[in-house]
């Protein structure tokens, strides 16, 4: 079997794959040189650059809807919570979510990126907001050319501009995206959302998924064992990872923010489908209420199951 084009993200969790301390055992994985993931991402769905690619897991929904061929595996290598990522002007006059009706509200990047799509419906199932009073403007296009956006979203008026800069000028009034803080023009919209994304946690059950794993269809027709190949190689690495993840001084943001997950939700990056089951039906329901997806995908018809 030749090796396997494969584009991953650097994170603790990949570290140990990437550099050889956990491997596949019946296949070569070829790993992409990767700065930055999100736009291996857009290749995958454009272009079916890579045989395995890191998937942002609403871009991946989207790409089904449009039959794209390939197919995720039950492993999740990004998540965390997406509470604090919703920052409004401080001369907005918005001091709660349902006041974000009737406003502009930047999206980083695209209407679909996976960060969106939980800022969003956590606004709408926990603060009842209306989506659909809400305009979203997000500075680029989506990975998925096919997708055909709600009516409510407007590409036009600052694609190409910076996220912060928009917020930091009054030129929107919300923002969903990771904005550093240090400027007083910019506040969070829920105050102490650390806490309040652990207090959702622990009353629902889901602990958001950002980023899958995504296999072409093709591959997984011929070898039916790359998929549990695969999952097992990237349990390896994790228990790796883990290990490590305690009292490390080079932590990186995500890192972190699994070391904080993990006293709340124990294990950071559960694999599988029942592990996950809460999380990806509320991803699935979130993806047709917000117009991404024209109906529901049940769990299972997702993935190939190892």
């Amino acid at each position: 079997m030749q090796p396997l084009t494969t584009a991953l993200g650097n994170y603790g969790l990949t570290k140990p794959l990437k550099e050889g301390h956990a491997a596949p055992e019946r296949f070569t994985p070829r790993y992409a040189e990767i700065k930055e993931i999100v736009p291996a991402m857009r290749r995958m769905c454009r272009a079916l650059e890579y045989d395995i690619c890191e998937m942002a897991f609403t871009t991946y929904l989207c790409a089904r809807a449009v039959g794209k061929p390939f197919t995720a595996i039950p492993v999740f290598v990004t998540r965390n919570f997406h509470h604090w990522t919703i920052n409004v002007n401080a001369n907005s006059g918005i001091t709660e979510p349902k006041d974000l009706e009737g406003r502009v509200v930047g999206v980083n990047r695209g209407y679909t990126v996976t960060t969106g799509l939980w800022a969003r419906g956590i606004m709408q199932s926990e603060y009842g907001v209306d989506l659909d009073k809400i305009t979203f403007v997000p500075t680029d296009d989506e990975h998925v050319s096919e997708f055909v956006a709600p009516k409510n979203v407007d590409y036009a008026r600052f694609r190409g501009r910076a996220l912060a800069e928009l917020l930091e000028n009054g030129e929107i009034d919300a923002a969903i995206g990771e904005i550093k803080p240090g400027s007083p023009n910019i506040k969070p919209l829920i105050p102490d959302a650390r806490e309040a994304a652990f207090d959702y946690f622990r009353r629902t059950g889901v602990y958001p998924i950002n980023h899958g794993l995504v296999v072409r269809n093709e591959l997984l027709k011929e070898h039916p064992w790359l998929a549990g190949d695969l999952a097992r190689a990237f349990e390896a690495s994790k228990a790796i990872y883990l290990k490590d993840l305690n009292g490390s001084a080079g932590l990186s943001t995500w890192d972190k923010a699994a070391a904080d997950n993990a006293a709340v939700v124990g294990d950071p990056f559960p694999f599988g489908i029942e592990a996950n089951r809460k999380a990806l039906e509320t991803m699935t329901q979130f993806a047709v209420e917000q117009k991404m997806v024209p109906r529901r995908f049940t769990v299972e018809e997702l993935f190939a199951v190892p």
